[in-house]
């Protein structure tokens, strides 16, 4: 899509130049990236972003009817920006081994005592079993969700079989849906926790075999050694993350790619990680049976974490993010708002400035509360609702799979569109 008569917002602008490259359909580089970011002319970076928008989908808006599920709680980790985890050993109860369970409903039933841990006593450690998961998906499945997305903390006591069998009762029981689970840093977990020891290959292949579809991007944070080090050092960082998503491109495994801003990073970390992610892609798209299909910046929230006196980005900054990932990231087809942390408005709004994307009906979601520690785990939009925001948008929505192929629904029943 060419700007022919170019608006007078393009014009009268210090953007001008960067503009042109638009225009051309070239590639910016990092220190255009950051210009954007420094620049107070909001109204030319959404009209820039919408041109490559419009480029790639037209005024196409995508969603689909999809549920989140996350296993459990406990993780070994410690992230100074996560208000979700809880470490295993605050469970206090005669028989530590015990799961917690949770009602069908995603409420805890505690089945320990005692206090969580500081800082998060605003909800009980939980692990759902391989049938409570399966039956949350077979939910999902029969009221026409094409995708259940599972991730979970990193828990030190739950064998790889865990995961395998989880994934293997999901496609028996619901055999048309896609499995989207598991962040590169849960991966490199049950490369460890295996017995014998597995390498990344391996739990990626066991997991494939199991019904495992594709990986959701998460974990990313900021690739950057600073950032890693102040907000979360006993996290792996951006090589090993790689690997796992270079190695899954390799097997034909689509996976996506995250970035968490607004917390300890400066906007040119920003920047970097996205160039980080450009990179990547080239190389995939280059020589690899597989890629990312989507990028999904996350606006840092904060309330419940160890960085909760910190005040989050602003609406402003979350539409700044969102259009320079559609600027800088010129390979990667689709661009999310995933309106649980952009919130339902913002993510309508974002249509115009970049987005494409506005995620799913989602249902349960517990890894961030937007009204803070207290807030419910049930955040759920219809499809309705998901529809009404894009039209107001000025868009048409389809509904997509994970996959990002057009679903067809007919007669109760749906299918997907295989591209011409």
């Amino acid at each position: 899509m060419k700007l022919h008569a170019r608006p007078t917002i393009l014009t009268n602008t210090s953007l001008a130049d960067i503009a042109d490259k638009v225009e051309a359909g070239a590639r910016l580089d990092f220190d255009d990236g950051v210009r954007l970011y420094e620049s107070n002319d909001i109204h030319t970076l959404g009209a820039l972003a919408d041109v490559v928008r419009r480029r790639l989908h037209g005024r196409r808006a995508y969603y689909n009817i999809n549920r989140h599920v996350n296993y459990s709680n406990y993780c070994v980790l410690r992230c100074k920006f996560c208000s979700f985890y809880l470490p295993f050993e605050k469970a206090v109860s005669g028989d530590s081994a015990s799961p917690m369970t949770t009602d069908f409903g995603g409420t805890p039933l505690p089945l320990f005592g005692g206090e969580a841990a500081t800082g998060h006593d605003h909800h009980a450690g939980y692990e759902l079993t391989v049938d409570e998961m399966t039956a949350r998906a077979r939910e999902a499945y029969e009221r026409g969700a094409t995708e259940i997305h599972i991730v979970g903390g990193l828990h030190p006591k739950l064998p790889f079989s865990y995961y395998t069998d989880m994934c293997r009762a999901i496609r028996d029981a619901c055999p048309r849906m896609h499995i989207k689970a598991f962040t590169a840093i849960e991966i490199i977990h049950f490369s460890r926790i295996a017995r014998p020891r597995m390498s990344i290959r391996e739990v990626l292949i066991a997991l494939r075999e199991s019904g495992l579809g594709s990986l959701p991007g998460g974990g990313a944070e900021i690739f950057d050694d600073r950032v890693h080090d102040e907000a979360f050092k006993n996290k792996v960082g951006e090589a090993e993350w790689f690997e796992v998503h270079r190695t899954a491109h390799e097997l034909g495994i689509f996976t996506n790619a995250t970035m968490l801003y607004g917390h300890v990073e400066t906007r040119a970390e920003r920047v970097g990680h996205l160039v980080k992610l450009r990179s990547h892609q080239d190389e995939s798209l280059a020589s690899r049976a597989a890629h990312f299909n989507c990028v999904i910046p996350l606006s840092f929230v904060p309330d419940g974490s160890a960085l909760a006196h910190l005040p989050g980005p602003t609406g402003l900054e979350d539409l700044k993010t969102l259009a320079i990932s559609r600027l800088m990231l010129d390979n990667v087809s689709h661009v999310k708002a995933f309106w649980i942390m952009q919130t339902p408005k913002l993510a309508q709004v974002s249509l115009n400035w970049g987005v494409d994307d506005i995620d799913g009906t989602v249902v349960y979601y517990d890894i961030t509360k937007r009204e803070g520690g207290g807030g419910t785990t049930h955040q759920e939009l219809s499809v309705d609702t998901l529809k009404r925001l894009i039209r107001e948008a000025g868009c048409e929505p389809v509904e997509r799979d994970t996959l990002y192929r057009r679903v067809i629904r007919e007669d109760g029943d749906w299918r997907v569109e295989e591209p011409s």
